[in-house]
């Protein structure tokens, strides 16, 4: 089922682009927890198209309706239904790439799979799809900081070639909304934004680095050997639209260090056990280790570029395609909402999953 995700806290998500809505099933949430549409719509105002000149202008309201699930504002332990109306969809700006292939993106891949494709803005493969997600993961967030008191921020971290310096490991959400590029250095975040406003006039896009946090996750989530935790969370944070990268705790950078300078030595801190450092990324043999969990997660430069590119027909003949529409110059602002919900959906199935055994 490639549109599920999750063995206990199950997401289905549903709709197209340009479609008359898109949404989301959740099943498996614990009943009783409060839940209304009040819960789910700040995150989804974060990741909403038109919040700011860098990001596209596509319009969207992205209001969201609980359908089922939610009796007298409690969850009672049937499946979520929720959906979002396509308010600002444009199908007609998309009319030439139905004979043409877009460069970088899923147009041939679709095609070549299903032997059909929905090419009014992508389809499923347009970050669209993503609405579904995000509102599955508000459920999670409110359930995981109640039950839990877990946390989860991310921000960006890098924008082509400018990168934040070390963001503080207390670094939150108030902190990354205070700027529209969503980097909680300021400095660094004027720098950015002025190089996104540069690319767009220029009708080019660029990539970059978002970084996540996930504070008090209990030590003892996930499995060892095949649905390791950090396993989970690159297979969730892989699966978002142009993502080309991940890594945890020290990733790459780690394989340029010796066993001696990697390892986190254990230590006795307020009675509990934890580590005095935190190259792990606070995940050790697949498992939580109670410690912070930070990793990163690369992103492409957006595919649609406002410049013509060579490309080919569907009847295998040179062309020339000259995009229309909106798109994003630098997906990363509205990525950051995308990520926080990919690694609270990981969260929430394994700790539903850890109640089982224990």
């Amino acid at each position: 089922m490639p549109n599920t995700f999750g063995h206990i806290f199950r997401v289905t998500t549903f709709g197209e682009s340009h479609g008359g809505a898109v949404g989301v099933v959740v099943d498996g949430c614990p009943p009783r927890l409060r839940l209304s549409e009040s819960d789910i719509q700040p995150d989804l105002d974060r990741r909403r198209p038109g919040q700011s000149h860098i990001v596209t202008q596509r319009k969207e309201t992205d209001v969201v309706q609980i359908l089922s699930g939610v009796f007298q504002g409690r969850t009672i332990g049937t499946p979520i239904a929720m959906i979002v109306q396509n308010e600002d969809a444009r199908p007609e700006s998309y009319s030439e790439v139905k004979t043409k292939f877009r460069p970088s993106h899923a147009d041939f891949t679709y095609l070549a799979k299903y032997g059909i494709r929905n090419w009014q803005g992508g389809g499923r493969a347009s970050a669209r799809e993503t609405v579904g997600r995000v509102a599955a993961a508000a459920i999670a967030r409110k359930w995981l900081l109640e039950k839990f008191g877990i946390e989860v921020v991310a921000y960006v971290k890098r924008v082509h070639k400018i990168e934040a310096g070390k963001i503080p490991p207390h670094v939150n959400l108030k902190q990354v909304e205070a700027s529209i590029i969503r980097c909680p250095d300021p400095t660094t975040a004027r720098r950015m934004i002025a190089l996104v406003e540069r690319i767009r006039r220029e009708g080019n896009s660029v990539g970059g680095v978002v970084e996540c946090v996930a504070r008090r996750v209990p030590p003892g989530l996930g499995d060892p050997v095949f649905d390791k935790l950090e396993a989970d969370l690159a297979k969730a944070l892989m699966s978002l639209p142009a993502s080309k990268g991940f890594e945890i705790g020290s990733g790459f950078a780690g394989a340029c260090l010796k066993g001696s300078e990697h390892n986190d030595r254990f230590e006795i801190r307020g009675g509990r056990i934890r580590t005095a450092t935190n190259r792990s990324g606070g995940i050790q043999g697949g498992i939580s280790n109670g410690e912070d969990i930070i990793l990163r997660v690369a992103f492409k430069p957006t595919a649609t570029l406002m410049q013509k590119q060579q490309t080919v027909t569907t009847r295998r003949r040179a062309a020339i395609l000259q995009p229309k529409g909106r798109h994003d110059p630098c997906v990363l602002p509205r990525a950051v909402p995308m990520v926080e919900s990919m690694v609270l959906l990981v969260l929430a199935d394994h700790a539903l999953r850890q109640k089982t055994i224990r």
